[in-house]
């Protein structure tokens, strides 16, 4: 029997909803075109201040009385970015989302940004940029972001000092106006819950509600190649970038295994090749994200100043020889990689969280959501044999690499 039911409410909002027998938990994700993408380029940090501002009250209720509200119905929420849109989300008990969902939708549709709110929120804001002082990974990863994808795709959900600085309350509260509309939103919920009376709850809860937001364009060519941050510590970050396919092209699945196959645990070869074989560095990894015009592979080796040029060497020969007969995925390689992508499609099934992310990301991504069965299919159809054709043609593009650290290094060439 189908299990996601798929409409488009009176308001123009796709929702997606997937009963999931044996659970009694409800999760959802609402996605809004208010990412990254959208924020004016003098005024990088609007998706941070939106993020902090949407928890502190709307409606009737302020922060306070949001929260405890929250709380009565049992639900607990989060909201993040990407470049596209800042996700809402919220799990509860399936026969409390009824209580939850004006909550949620006031959150979405009638957010307060009270001026006192304002400050506080700016300066939590400007700390998480602080904070970065502190997390060398993850600023060599935003930097590295920044060059190998195009403007306005590129931009950390951090924001910017100046771009913070500089927004008012007006400009906060009118920029989320005219991007929180229903043509552009996604709605996907999975759990314990019956499609028909939530679509019903959600057309009376969003009446009224117009409008559209079209997805950003990019508008500018990426930079690329190599750049170095001076970082006068004992630690060298290298981060390497290289194209991968969009999420709707049919080799996507087959990159994810060959990622799987880079980078599946301890058993992977960069973890077998860096840090195993040649002792180069404490972290190594690799990770695979696709969206719907885009993809990228990003590659990390954290390390000592000491072996940072031969880790950068190593890790990128990895790469390369993937890609080449000698480095193609073996038998054991494969049946390993398969057994643990197959494991975590499960975990992740049993999750509703998990389910209703991937629902809305899919719907996104994809224009219709795929099941588990759907899932699971598409991992079964992949062999050794197509696997290794495709990594035969494939190609990397134009590389970025990022690195930080007290000395430069020498891309490899």
């Amino acid at each position: 029997m189908e299990r996601i039911a798929t409409r488009t409410l009176a308001c123009g909002m796709p929702l997606i909803v997937e009963t999931m027998p044996g659970v009694r938990s409800a999760a959802l994700s609402w996605l809004v075109p208010a990412g990254t993408a959208t924020q004016p380029a003098d005024r990088e940090g609007l998706t941070a201040m939106h993020l902090e501002m949407l928890h502190r009250g709307a409606g009737a209720l302020d922060s306070r009385v949001q929260a405890d509200a929250f709380d009565r119905a049992g639900a607990s929420r989060g909201a993040d970015a990407g470049s596209y849109h800042v996700r809402v989300s919220a799990t509860t008990i399936g026969d409390r989302l009824g209580d939850a969902l004006p909550l949620l939708v006031d959150m979405v549709l009638r957010p307060r940004f009270d001026e006192s709110s304002i400050e506080p929120a700016r300066d939590l804001a400007m700390q998480a940029i602080e904070s970065l002082a502190d997390n060398p990974q993850e600023r060599a990863a935003i930097a590295a972001r920044a060059r190998h994808l195009p403007a306005p795709l590129n931009r950390s959900s951090l924001g910017t000092e100046a771009g913070l600085a500089a927004l008012t309350r007006e400009e906060i509260a009118q920029a989320w106006s005219c991007r929180a509309k229903p043509v552009g939103s996604i709605l996907a919920i999975a759990g314990a819950v019956d499609p028909d009376a939530v679509a019903r709850q959600l057309d009376s809860l969003l009446a009224g509600w117009t409008g559209q937001a079209a997805d950003p364009a990019p508008a500018s060519r990426p930079a690329r190649g190599y750049a170095h941050e001076p970082d006068q510590s004992n630690q060298v970050q290298i981060i390497l970038m290289h194209d991968a396919p969009a999420e709707p092209h049919p080799d996507s699945i087959l990159e994810k295994v060959a990622v799987s196959v880079l980078s599946g645990g301890m058993s992977g070869r960069l973890f077998t090749e860096v840090r195993e074989k040649r002792g180069l560095c404490y972290s190594v990894s690799a990770s695979y994200s696709s969206a719907k015009t885009f993809g990228a592979v990003v590659a990390y080796v954290g390390t000592g100043p000491d072996r940072a040029q031969e880790s950068l060497d190593v890790l990128h020969a990895e790469l390369q020889r993937l890609n080449s007969p000698g480095g193609a995925v073996t038998r054991d390689e494969f049946d390993r990689t398969m057994v643990g992508m197959k494991s975590r499609l499960v975990f992740a099934g049993e999750s509703t969280a998990a389910r209703a992310a991937s629902l809305a990301s899919d719907m996104h991504r994809l224009g219709r959501p795929r099941s588990l069965a759907e899932l699971a299919a598409q991992l079964d159809a992949v062999t050794l044999d197509s696997l290794n054709a495709y990594l035969a043609r494939r190609s990397l593009g134009t590389l970025t690499i990022q690195t930080l650290g007290p000395n430069l290094l020498r891309p490899p060439g």
